[in-house]
């Protein structure tokens, strides 16, 4: 929303002054005068007092017309993990059935504190709940390989079977011998310049690329689990490291068309609505009439419209690309300024 308080006003465009990084996620200033928002550490010239408005969240400043700076890119850095976080995550990773202790973060000069409150905002559990799927996670892919329990158990940093197993039933629902039939769905974080996003794929493909502002994203998880009879986990693999390596590609202008498999769950006529939109040009815009035509469906413009809601691919699966009949955005899962963002772009860079 957008700050009102006269104090806060002052405070905060005191912090804008000084680019305080104290303040960043807190606010986004925007400058009336050239339409752009930014973060406090902005390097750009400041703006006058009169002249800038503050919101407590980017996707305010966007709704309310604000571009993204192109020198501080707010909505990237202000959701991006600080370092000591980044550093938390590569230990997790790079030793993947070890537990990491506060000790050995101190160590490496990371406040297990800061790592601690990122965690629990920004996916709403802790670094120890984190790292403890990351380790079943590991041990779960080498189990489904036919490595036996206890070793794998003791591989993993276990000291008994039993606490490995309750672990294990915890995250996973079953025990290690009757989960050998169950199905994962993997969740990781990226940042974008519109702010930062989900992405969930199994081992056939990514199966949710979503905003993490993106209303009824909590359903959307419970329906794909449902829906795939599979439970969601911290977690990467090839189609993620994938996704997101194209995806980067995209916001810099350079991939027009992507590659990454997709496992799109849905009826017959959604994943048909969903195969119409992969088929609009890059930069391209139709109307819901265009697309109903095109799949041989002229009278069914509102079944298409709703398949066109049901899309937990964004990006990917461009529904950005389809517009009201009369020109006008409509709706979008994202938010109405990102879909005008994500036109530019493509028009930008076609």
């Amino acid at each position: 929303m957008q700050v009102k308080n006269t104090q806060q006003i002052k405070d905060y465009y005191q912090a804008l002054l000084n680019k305080d990084s104290n303040y960043v996620g807190v606010f986004f200033a925007g400058v009336k005068t050239t339409s752009i928002f930014c973060i406090p550490t902005c390097r750009a010239r400041k703006p006058k007092f009169e002249n800038v408005v503050f919101y407590t969240n980017f996707k305010d400043a966007l709704d309310s017309g604000f571009r993204p700076c192109k020198i501080c890119n707010p909505t990237e850095y202000a959701n991006e993990s600080p370092p000591q976080v980044k550093s938390a995550i590569a230990l997790v990773k790079n030793n993947p059935k070890e537990k990491i202790t506060d000790l050995q973060l101190k160590q490496q000069h990371i406040s297990p504190e800061v790592v601690r409150r990122w965690f629990k905002k920004h996916y709403g559990m802790t670094f120890q709940a984190f790292q403890r799927m990351y380790r079943i996670n590991t041990a779960f892919v080498e189990l489904k390989k036919g490595k036996n329990t206890t070793e794998t158990a003791f591989d993993t940093g276990y000291d008994s079977l039993s606490g490995f197993g309750y672990a294990y039933k915890k995250i996973i629902g079953k025990s290690p011998k009757n989960s050998m039939n169950e199905h994962m769905i993997l969740i990781s974080r990226l940042t974008t310049p519109l702010g930062p996003m989900f992405i969930c794929a199994t081992d056939q493909g990514v199966c949710l690329l979503e905003f993490v502002d993106r209303r009824m994203l909590e359903t959307e998880f419970r329906d794909l689990q449902k829906l795939l009879n599979a439970r969601i986990m911290v977690g990467e693999n090839k189609h993620i490291q994938q996704a997101k390596k194209e995806i980067k590609e995209y916001f810099s202008g350079h991939r027009k068309f992507f590659d990454v498999k997709l496992h799109t769950p849905g009826t017959d006529f959604q994943r048909e609505t969903w195969q119409a939109l992969k088929e609009i040009p890059y930069g391209a815009t139709i109307a819901y009439q265009s697309q109903a035509d095109y799949m041989n469906k002229p009278k069914a413009v509102r079944a298409v419209a709703n398949a066109n809601g049901c899309n937990r691919i964004a990006i990917i699966i461009p529904c950005h690309r389809v517009i009201a009949k009369d020109g006008s955005l409509a709706g979008y899962g994202g938010g109405v300024q990102r879909k005008q963002w994500l036109i530019n772009h493509e028009n930008k860079h076609k």
